[in-house]
């Protein structure tokens, strides 16, 4: 069977079961969990696998779900990515009542999406066609936050890194992995438009502990202002950003977690959280030294005491230009040219750039969401967008990379070149940690 043929087959298919696909993306849609707590998503999304007869591992890092489905005999395997967890978001209209978790990031069309493909992929009856295996990864905990839960689960063992997919990495669910593909929401672009090659911005996540002493806020001179020494240190912090390049991309923003206990003491023990982003290692390396100088330095110009513990966040992301060509073609049927755009950058982090060091990855982001991303307002404008023309395209880059026993995504492979191998990466993780 031709090409073109295979991929008719699939986008029919998809169509045959558009209604039901739009039911899990709505399904999911009302039932946001947070990461490393998406037992009922994880459920839904295991019974959707058994409905499909695709036989899965699990538990993958806590939560998620490795499936997986197999051509012909060539050992390319092409990894499809949904994204499970909510971000915490309690103003947001389909919001848990209980956790305000809530999909204002777009992460039920992913899974939605991945398991529409895997439908008209199997369904179609296209996988004897092709050279190569396809894997349909859950993924838990990308959006990196509900920290304190996360330390729980690294201090009993549970996990040892807080992003999903760095604990994925960890536990060898990508070593078989040659190529990952996914599709992101694009906030506030209700158009069907779609955004290729486009970057992300790296981070660290930093905690800042000052240690002062309490004294009776009348008598302020017998004890030693936490407080004072945390305001001085983001004046510290601020007074390093004229020494950040444009081009480096470094965002800083920290908060003051605890500021003291009551209005009458002066504050002995206050706490500042903060991501240190940039958009390449070094300049997060170095902007993250000038932050934990400045923090020094306030702590002791009030002869405060102060500990900062450093955690791994998220490498940069790079996108693949061989595989986003693959995908461009694919969407080209969809997409006019005109509403495909290239280079235009994330505004945050995510996971999927640690993966994209180590094999050929690709996040895409595509229109049909109205609102801005972790906010109230974010919905779904277009589900034929977020859901089924996601599905197909996905699907139909599958195809072009496993057929022809697998020439494209073999040369793909072939041709990229890792930043680092799993060991290089999980011990840059590891000495993070301090």
């Amino acid at each position: 069977m031709d090409v073109t043929t295979l991929k008719n087959k699939v986008c029919a298919e998809i169509d045959r079961n558009k209604d039901t696909i739009l039911s899990w993306g709505n399904t999911l849609l009302h039932h946001p969990e947070l990461g490393y707590k998406e037992l009922k998503t994880s459920a839904f999304i295991r019974s959707k696998l058994d409905e499909l007869n695709i036989p899965y591992i699990y538990p993958a890092a806590v939560t998620g779900i490795k499936g997986r489905i197999s051509g012909n005999s060539a050992d390319l395997n092409i990894c499809i990515i949904g994204e499970m967890d909510g971000v915490i978001c309690t103003d947001h209209p389909n919001a848990d009542g209980l956790t305000g978790a809530a999909h204002a990031c777009g992460h039920n069309a992913q899974v939605a999406a991945m398991l529409g493909a895997a439908c008209g992929l199997l369904k179609s009856g296209v996988m004897p066609e092709l050279w190569g295996s396809v894997t349909f990864l859950a993924a838990p905990a990308e959006e990196y936050m509900d920290i304190a839960y996360r330390r729980q689960l690294k201090e009993n063992g549970t996990i040892k890194y807080f992003g999903g997919k760095q604990q994925l990495l960890y536990e060898g669910m990508f070593d078989d992995v040659d190529l990952a593909i996914m599709i992101h929401s694009h906030a506030e672009t209700p158009e069907t438009k779609l955004f290729l090659q486009g970057g992300s911005l790296g981070f660290v996540y930093k905690t800042m502990e000052f240690k002062g002493r309490e004294s009776h806020g009348s008598e302020p001179y017998k004890g030693v202002n936490a407080l004072n020494a945390a305001m001085l240190a983001l004046m510290g912090i601020h007074a390093n950003r004229e020494t950040f390049r444009d081009e480096d991309k470094i965002r800083i923003h920290p908060i003051i977690t605890n500021g003291g206990e009551i209005v009458n003491t002066i504050p002995a023990n206050v706490t500042m959280e903060t991501y240190v982003r940039a958009g390449n290692l070094e300049a997060m390396k170095d902007a993250a030294l000038k932050v934990d100088r400045a923090v020094n330095g306030a702590a002791m110009s009030v002869g405060a005491k102060i500990k900062i513990k450093t955690t791994a966040g998220y490498l940069p992301l790079m996108q693949d230009n061989n595989l986003s060509a693959v995908f461009e073609g694919n969407a080209a049927a969809f997409v006019p040219q005109r509403d495909i755009y290239h280079g235009v950058d994330m505004t945050g982090s995510t996971d999927m750039g640690d993966l994209s060091h180590l094999i050929p990855c690709i996040q895409p982001t595509m229109g049909g969401f109205s609102g801005a991303a972790h906010s109230r307002d974010f919905g779904i404008a277009n589900p034929d967008a977020a859901y089924i023309l996601s599905a197909k395209i996905l699907a139909m880059t599958v195809i072009d990379l496993l057929y022809d026993k697998a020439k494209s995504g073999t040369e793909i492979k072939n041709t990229f070149k890792p930043v680092m191998t799993k060991e290089e990466y999980i011990r840059y993780l590891d000495q993070q940690e301090r």
